[in-house]
């Protein structure tokens, strides 16, 4: 599961990462200057003159057939790094929350209710992480990060974007997307351009408002882990313990979209235990819950809204497969089934109108030059809000020191030192 929350392995990192084929030249194209509008829009600060407004803004479409050209350049994703968020979120630059796959029974009859009123220490989701936990495995790992080319240079990181494997998540499901916005906030410094989430006012009204059901089916993902998973490689799962979804293993990955040099973290459910595995992160495997398919109906709504997800969330670190638990209503698990990444296109090929990977992925590449064009000011104190609701174009605004400033004083202390 994300709870920030984020293929096909490809022998050479050399080689384009794609679900199906390589891309070629056209498709590592920047973004058709047809994609960006102008419009009339707002430029927040505090202390905002009439000479300081610019003179014109824009955005960038969502259309889906705006997207549909040839599969972009996808460096294969290598792990640079991991980190563990104990029981207490609190981070410590190792392995050690790492748990391991358990290949269950085929009808293993898990029941995902049990211990929710008794034995489940929820995270609280009031308090906002941001980009946190990122930074501080950057600092204590900056030496193996700095630039290659030029040590001494004024750029610390040797990339162009740092955020969360979720928010890539969201904007790979954009063009597809006909129910939640986003907000996402962006800051320009050193050189490098970090992406943090912003909680939209009906995503907030929604959690504040969930109903208990909802409540426990979020539990009910969570408890299918404790089921699948096992401590140490030669143990067994443990369901009769506490689920705590402070708890986190995160993977820190490097890949390169087109031009845009990525560093992000997402939560790793469990890897394979085999001795053998490959190194991360083929050897990762995702952990799903969704309701049993007993329709042609509800399979094609699988196919073209949750594989959607599922593709995204683990192409994107290059995680190899999603192992799924098909429950029925009262939250039992009837049957257990291993989806590759590098199939899910070949599976949903077939379905009326469904989605394309490759309209995700030059989405979410002509988003990011959107970005490096549109947020120029390397400025920790200014953020750039850029805003997506359904059916609408991604439009921004830009706010000086605001509530949305999100790169905390000692992470800008630390990356600003003489000599790191």
């Amino acid at each position: 599961m994300d709870r920030h929350r984020s293929r096909s392995p490809v022998t050479s990192s050399h080689h384009h990462y794609s679900p199906n084929k390589r891309g070629d030249n056209r498709g590592a194209k920047h973004c058709d200057a047809a994609h960006f509008r102008p419009t009339n829009h707002h430029w927040h600060q505090s202390s905002a003159t009439p000479e300081q407004t610019p003179p014109r803004s824009q955005t960038l479409c969502t259309r889906r057939e705006a997207y549909e050209r040839a599969f972009p350049l996808y460096k294969q994703p290598v792990e640079v790094g991991c980190f563990s968020l104990d029981s207490q979120r609190r981070f410590f630059n190792d392995s050690r929350q790492m748990r391991y796959y358990v290949e269950p029974d085929r009808s293993p009859n898990f029941d995902l209710s049990d211990g929710y009123r008794g034995r489940y220490v929820k995270r609280d989701e009031n308090v906002k992480e941001k980009l946190d936990h990122i930074l501080r495995w950057i600092v204590a790992n900056r030496s193996k990060l700095k630039s290659k080319l030029s040590p001494d240079a004024s750029c610390p990181l040797d990339f162009d974007f740092v955020t969360w494997r979720g928010h890539l998540t969201k904007l790979l499901t954009t063009p597809y997307e006909t129910r939640e916005g986003w907000l996402l906030a962006v800051t320009r410094f050193n050189g490098t351009l970090y992406i943090s989430e912003v909680e939209t006012e009906a995503a907030r009204r929604e959690r504040e408002n969930r109903p208990e059901r909802n409540q426990e089916m979020m539990y009910w993902g969570y408890k299918f882990e404790q089921y699948m998973c096992a401590d140490k490689t030669y143990s067994e799962p443990d369901p009769s313990g506490v689920v705590n979804t402070n708890e986190a293993f995160c993977t820190v990955v490097q890949t390169r979209l087109t031009d845009h040099k990525l560093l992000f973290s997402g939560e790793v459910d469990c890897r394979d235990k085999d001795p053998d595995a490959p190194p991360p992160p083929a050897c990762y495997v995702e952990l799903k819950t969704s309701a049993e398919i007993c329709t042609p109906k509800q399979r094609s709504n699988f196919h073209r809204f949750k594989l959607l997800k599922w593709w995204a969330q683990s192409f994107l670190p290059g995680v190899p497969r999603v192992v799924a638990g098909f429950r029925d209503h009262d939250g039992i698990v009837v049957s257990v089934e291993t989806f590759q990444i590098s199939k899910i296109s070949q599976l949903i090929k077939n379905e009326y109108n469904c989605w394309k990977p490759t309209v995700c992925m030059n989405f979410c590449c002509d988003f990011l030059s959107f970005v490096k064009r549109e947020a120029t000011e390397d400025n920790p104190s200014v953020v750039y809000l850029f805003s997506w609701e359904p059916h609408k174009d991604v439009t921004y605004s830009v706010h000086r020191d605001s509530q949305y400033s999100f790169l905390p004083d000692w992470y800008i202390k630390e990356m600003t030192c003489s000599g790191e």
